[in-house]
């Protein structure tokens, strides 16, 4: 059970051990991308070139016959991987060994719907993959393994999520072969995860200049991050933070560092409206931004 890319890894590792796949549950196809075309979601992609069946129910919690179609698969157990549903108590008791979730955080921080994002602002030197046990709870079920992966000061959530994707894909394998004794999660910190709007990829140049250098890592690709420039939105792909003082969102000098609420950050990549991505340095020439330019 699992809808994005990174549920992927581990229903082709599922499949490629062996295991007897009975179903595949995703999202339902949705429109996407400019045209908005209906659209399957990459799990659905990768089940269908395996093969497999698939199923796409609109929502499961007040859905008696999806309650019971689950049922008669005869389950041994279900994997769970940002499937991007909340499982009802009775999928949860229809496997004989009930739900494993694949959870992109070492629990019980980062609960919730964005670990891989929520671990990079928060400037946690590591995190990594945890298989649980699913419960009613948002992920408050008991612990079967965990692995930790490194957060480098040049980690973005790109790379974080393909590292914990495979990692992932790993660790499930070894729970299913291994079936380790469940540990209960520690009641202390815990800490929680939101979801992600694109209204959260806005600069706010009041902010210290290395949270903000950590915003631009944590929310690549997606939502992005931005600032207005001249009326129109500019992407900032990359950036550094560096020595500076000044009012916050003004320009230091020509060279796209950027006065912050502490510091200031250079911006080295960024991307215009309906533009390709640029270093600075190329952007600078068809766009100069002399000192005291404001941004917003």
């Amino acid at each position: 059970m699992g809808s994005p890319a990174f549920a992927v890894p581990a229903l082709r590792a599922l499949h490629a051990a062996g295991h007897d796949i009975a179903a595949v549950y995703c999202q339902p196809p949705r429109p996407a991308g400019r045209g908005h075309a209906v659209r399957r979601c990459a799990v659905h992609e990768a089940a269908a070139a395996l093969g497999l069946l698939v199923r796409t129910p609109a929502g499961l919690r007040q859905n008696a016959d999806e309650h019971a179609a689950f049922a008669t698969l005869g389950l041994d157990v279900a994997v769970v991987c940002a499937y991007g549903q909340i499982l009802p108590r009775p999928v949860l008791a229809a496997p004989r060994l009930g739900c494993l979730n694949i959870h992109a955080s070492l629990l019980p921080r980062w609960r919730g719907a964005a670990p891989i994002q929520a671990a990079i602002l928060a400037g946690d030197a590591a995190t990594g993959i945890t298989i649980m046990q699913m419960d009613a709870g948002l992920d408050t079920g008991p612990m079967l393994l965990s692995e930790a992966v490194p957060i480098t000061p040049a980690t973005d959530a790109a790379a974080l999520h393909d590292a914990l994707a495979a990692l992932g894909a790993r660790l499930v394998l070894r729970a299913l072969a291994e079936a380790p004794p469940p540990v209960a999660q520690p009641a202390e910190g815990v800490t929680y995860a939101p979801k992600l709007s694109r209204a959260d990829g806005r600069i706010d140049w009041t902010q210290p200049a290395g949270a903000l250098e950590r915003r631009v890592r944590a929310l690549n690709p997606w939502p992005g991050t931005w600032s207005q420039l001249d009326g129109e939105p500019l992407k900032i792909l990359a950036s550094r933070p560096e020595p500076g003082a000044g009012v916050p969102g003004t320009a230091l000098d020509g060279a796209m560092l950027i006065a912050c609420g502490a510091g200031a950050l250079r911006l080295t990549r960024v991307q215009a409206p309906g533009r390709a991505a640029l270093d600075a340095a190329a952007f600078l020439r068809g766009h100069p931004l002399p000192a005291g330019t404001k941004l917003g």
